[in-house]
């Protein structure tokens, strides 16, 4: 062994002793006749001292040391005269003995410190000299953590884990596959799962009736910091359970990690709002409740005054900011450009101010008297000193921008604390979306999700108004996961694909196999999947998921370190029978 111990684990206690360790330099330091380097590992950092009045030579061989060296010293353990009580091994330094130099380094593109002076670009270019940081390492510590607390509950819950493949079929609904071209089966490909879904589903035909899986999904889609070309999920389904079974199976599983991980408890059973409660008051199907601050419909109060943006929209709502009709206009001006950037698209923003003195003062004065502005703030339940946010236009569009509004109103108030949790289940979404371009229905989950038993009768005569059997768990404004209860009938799965635009011979080509299966005795099902790296990165107070990833892709996919993705050689190809045609 390169050593005997690590440069986290001496303390006082082991003064006197000979010990020999070994990791990186992260700094020296000459002072006088001393040198001192700090040696790092994973687990800590140790202090070194060599004497120039000792040992001359090996104190001229510590001042050849480099930032990133890997060495290997000898010496005892001593206790130190300036204690540092930032360091775990603060209060011991070692008197170095002997000294080895294991391997030089050149010097790192940035510093390999918690505050860094690297950029993101050049730091995931590096990545490897990246996860040397304690932060960084931190992440995957937690990560590590996390997984092992998810597979001891489930495991003591009875849930087996199962690995699936990872070359199947290619599925057509949902994000765009990877696909893998078959060099044994010319002019044919594989693609890489998005989920484990049809053999989750398969495994529970099989009388596996609790299976998980933490297991690695593929999305060709657009990135942004909640998503990653590859990420992972903790996927799991059961057998012979309805809805609250699985969320109360998954609620269990979340407040073990957030007692065991976190050290917070929750003393409450998790809300539960329905998907259209979620959009009316909220404007969004992940809102974030750690403040309420909720929407307030205004159409039917503001029509008619002869104020066109109003007269003429098809939605009319409101936030009310609590404490905020102080603001100064110079404030309001950026909440309306804030509301004017291109991603949010809205046209303007008008404010009603509910002054201290009782008085209302609004941007629509012009249009609306006192007695007709008090009316909104009644409807808004706006108190003395709030500030009331008006927003108009199509509904969809609105709603969204609202929510942006109330999010970025919320930020700047304080109420979204990193440190607060307001967990959420949001259930009972549509089965479908309506597609204006292709004039079709698209599954708003996916096609095996099961409607809602009393929906049923609603698949032939209005498709739109049937409810899912399907639930996300939302925590402060993030979709950590979701699941459904799934369709066990053949004829109900086959009435699904029709309604999704498959012809029989197209269902039966794409899921033949799954229909089939149904036929030999499936039993009742349903499951869920967390986002593992949303997970993580919620628990580490992250605002992205790549930090808690060991090796990610940038927000093109691109990983910069490997170069990857890149062009194949021609042999390759012709080897696979492929040919690249570029589109101009």
């Amino acid at each position: 062994m390169f050593r005997t111990k690590t440069c986290g684990e001496l303390r006082l206690a082991d003064a006197g002793n000979k010990v020999t360790l070994a990791g990186w330099v992260q700094r020296t330091r000459k002072m006088g006749g001393m040198t001192f380097v700090d040696l790092r590992d994973r687990y800590g950092v140790t202090q070194l001292v060599f004497n120039q009045d000792v040992n001359a030579l090996l104190c001229e061989q510590a001042n050849k040391l480099g930032r990133e060296f890997v060495i290997q010293i000898t010496g005892t353990v001593a206790e130190r005269s300036n204690k540092n009580s930032h360091l775990d091994t603060g209060e011991i330094e070692i008197l170095a003995e002997t000294l080895h130099v294991l391997n030089e380094a050149k010097t790192p593109p940035f510093t390999i410190e918690d505050n860094t002076d690297g950029g993101d670009d050049i730091r995931m270019k590096y990545r490897y000299l990246d996860l040397r940081r304690n932060s960084v390492r931190a992440n995957l510590e937690l990560r590590h953590k996390m997984t092992i607390e998810v597979r001891q509950y489930l495991d003591k819950l009875g849930f087996l884990e199962v690995e699936t493949p990872v070359l199947i079929g290619s599925t057509p609904e949902g994000a765009r596959d990877f696909v893998v071209p078959s060099r044994m089966n010319p002019g044919q490909f594989y693609a890489l799962p998005q989920s484990p879904q049809t053999l989750k589903q398969l495994l529970m035909v099989s009388g596996f009736d609790r299976y998980f899986q933490i297991v690695k999904c593929f999305r060709d889609e657009d990135l942004r910091a909640d998503r990653q070309p590859e990420f992972t999920q903790i996927d799991c389904e059961m057998s012979f359970v309805e809805q609250d079974d699985v969320l109360n199976t998954f609620e269990g599983l979340t407040r073990h990690l957030f007692k065991s991980l976190k050290g917070v408890e929750f003393n409450e059973p998790f809300l539960r709002m329905t998907w259209a409660d979620a959009m009316k008051y909220y404007g969004s199907d992940k809102p974030d409740m750690r403040f309420e601050m909720k929407f307030t419909e205004l159409k039917g109060v503001v029509s008619g005054h002869n104020f066109s943006v109003f007269d003429d929209a098809e939605y009319v709502a409101g936030i009310c900011a609590a404490g905020c009709a102080g603001y100064t206009r110079k404030q309001i001006d950026e909440l309306t450009e804030f509301v004017k950037r291109p991603q949010i698209g809205a046209k303007g923003l008008v404010y009603i101010r509910y002054n201290e003195d009782g008085s209302l003062k609004s941007s629509i004065d012009k249009f609306y008297s006192e007695e007709d502005l008090s009316k909104i703030a009644l409807l808004a339940n706006a108190q003395k000193g709030d500030l009331i946010l008006i927003m108009a236009g199509d509904k969809q569009k609105t709603q969204k921008a609202l929510c942006e509004l109330r999010l970025e109103v919320g930020e700047r108030l304080g109420l979204r604390n990193k440190g607060k949790f307001a967990p959420l289940w949001v259930v009972d979404f549509p089965l479908f979306e309506w597609d204006e371009e292709e004039k079709r229905y698209f599954a708003m989950h996916h096609p095996f999700t099961s409607p809602k038993p009393e929906d049923i009768h609603l698949l032939d005569t209005n498709p739109g108004a049937v409810r899912a059997n399907a639930y996300d768990m939302v925590i402060n404004g993030v979709e950590l996961g979701g699941g459904s209860i799934r369709i066990h009938d053949s004829k109900l799965q086959a009435k699904m694909f029709e309604l999704l635009g498959f012809t029989p011979e197209k269902a039966q080509a794409q899921f033949g196999f799954l229909m089939g299966a149904f036929q030999f005795g499936a039993p009742p099902h349903g499951g869920l999947a967390y986002g593992l790296d949303r997970f993580v990165s919620m628990f580490a107070g992250l605002d992205s998921i790549r930090d808690c990833i060991a090796f990610p892709k940038n927000n093109s996919g691109r990983d910069v370190m490997l170069d990857a993705p890149t062009e194949i050689d021609q042999s390759q190809l012709d080897e696979l029978n492929l040919e690249v045609k570029l589109k101009k």
